[in-house]
Formats: C-alpha cells, structure tokens, sequence
C-alpha cells in the first residue's frame, strides 16, 4: 500500500533573520533537504559534506529550487582539526551561527557476530563521536551570545530493535543521550538541544543501498503505509530550529508513524 503524500509545505518565515549550519547536507538525504526548507523559511544557511562534488551539486539545487545559493565547505567530521575549520569558516561567512543541525551519520548491515572493531568504530565515529566534536567545537559562540540552537539526527532505532544495526542502534541511542545531558548543561546559557527520530525516509541514496524487500517491509510498518519524504523529517527539524519551539529542549521527537 502507498499512503497518501501531503503537498510540499509553503514558507512561513520561520528562521527569517537566522543562520544555520547543517553537515552531511550532500546528496539527496534529509541533510540536503533541511538545508532547502531552511533557506525557504527564511535563513542564511552554509552547508557541509566530505564529498565536494556532491556538496556543490546540493548547493546548485538549493540555488535553483530558492534562489540563493547556500555557502559551502568540506568537512569530514570524523576529524576534529576540520571540524574546528568549520566552526571559523561559519563565523567568518555568517558573522554568527543560529542554528547548527547535526545531520552526518553512516549505517550498514552487518550481525554483531561478524562485525569487525572497524565497522563498529567508524559507525560510532561518524553518527555519534561527530555530534560531540561539532557541538564543543559550536557550542562555546552560543554560550557568550547567550542563544542558539542545535538540532541532531537521531532515529528509531535509537529505542527500537532491528537485526545487524547493533552499530548504528547503538550510535543512535548514544545521540539521544547526548542531546538530553547536553540540554541540561546548555540550558543554563539560554541554548537549546533537540533531536528528532526519524523511521525511514526515501532518497536516492537509501533506495540504492536498501533492497526492494526491505523497504517494502520497512514501509509496512508505517500506519501510513508509506516512508517518510526526506521534507517531512526536515519540518520537524524547521520547528526544533525555531522560536516555535523556545520552550523545547533535551527532547527526542519522534518523526513516524510506526505503530506502538
């Protein structure tokens, strides 16, 4: 069954006057689509990805589909001299940074009994060890402005459980832990830190790595019988990021509609 998709949502200004950075904005994912519906409600927005070419590429996209092309810079954020780049580059081109999304995260299948020392490490690298790095490289410039907001990409999985995601699970569960004690520390500055959990949300990319069979189960675990559009995760990701929310902090917010 495919469910019914709602219409792309108008622009309502919600980060009108804002600044926002979002990492792993490449590609077609929810990264890059959080940056578009950023740049729609209204924000300066300078976007980061490890992979140049596709960097650029979303930037085109963004430019085409709003018409303002988004700043960009390469990052791996499994390292932290770059990531501290980042951190300055985003000062110097945005003169301050509202808003920073955590987005990078890296998945794959494997059983826990087969999984290597590698494998485990670079999936906790990449989804949970960068949302400390970007967060004490970001949260000091918040801290003195007494403002600011940090959004991170959690999932599912972080509660829910699916065979050969131990890695990934485990990152994610890490992600939601994070986002709740470093709200409680960042609260005291006046600085907000949400998350958001997404199920599953089509793209390119997760249809090209993800088998037919899977996705049709996967989906059919959804009460709307469908996954998520990469925009539908991103609006929550608008709200956590606006002044809708300035109430809201340490929160996991679920995006799906899995059955409980």
């Amino acid at each position: 069954m495919t469910g019914f998709i709602p219409n792309y949502p108008e622009p309502r200004g919600l980060l009108k006057g804002k600044t926002v950075v979002i990492t792993a904005a490449a590609g077609t994912g929810i990264g890059s689509s959080a940056a578009r519906r950023a740049a729609e409600e209204g924000a300066t927005v300078l976007i980061s990805d490890f992979h140049e070419r596709r960097l650029g590429e979303a930037a085109d996209r963004i430019a085409a589909d709003v018409g303002v092309r988004p700043a960009t810079f390469v990052c791996d954020v499994t390292d932290q001299s770059q990531v501290d780049a980042l951190r300055d580059a985003s000062l110097r081109e945005l003169g301050q940074v509202d808003v920073l999304i955590n987005n990078a995260g890296l998945g794959g299948e494997v059983p826990v009994t087969e999984m290597t020392d590698d494998q485990w490490s670079r999936v906790l690298d990449v989804t949970l060890t960068s949302v400390f790095r970007m967060s004490r490289a970001f949260l000091p410039a918040m801290y003195e402005r007494k403002n600011g907001v940090i959004v991170n990409n959690a999932s599912v999985l972080g509660w829910r459980a699916q065979k050969g995601q131990a890695h990934y699970a485990a990152a994610k569960a890490g992600v939601m832990a994070f986002t709740r004690c470093s709200a409680v520390e960042a609260a005291e500055h006046n600085v907000r830190i949400n998350a958001v959990a997404p199920s599953i949300a089509m793209h390119a990319f997760l249809a090209k790595v993800t088998t037919d069979d899977l996705l049709a189960e996967l989906s059919s675990r959804e009460a709307f019988g469908r996954p998520a559009e990469v925009w539908e995760v991103a609006n929550v990701m608008m709200f956590l990021a606006s002044d809708l929310s300035s109430y809201v902090t340490g929160e996991v917010l679920s995006v799906s509609s899995q059955r409980a």
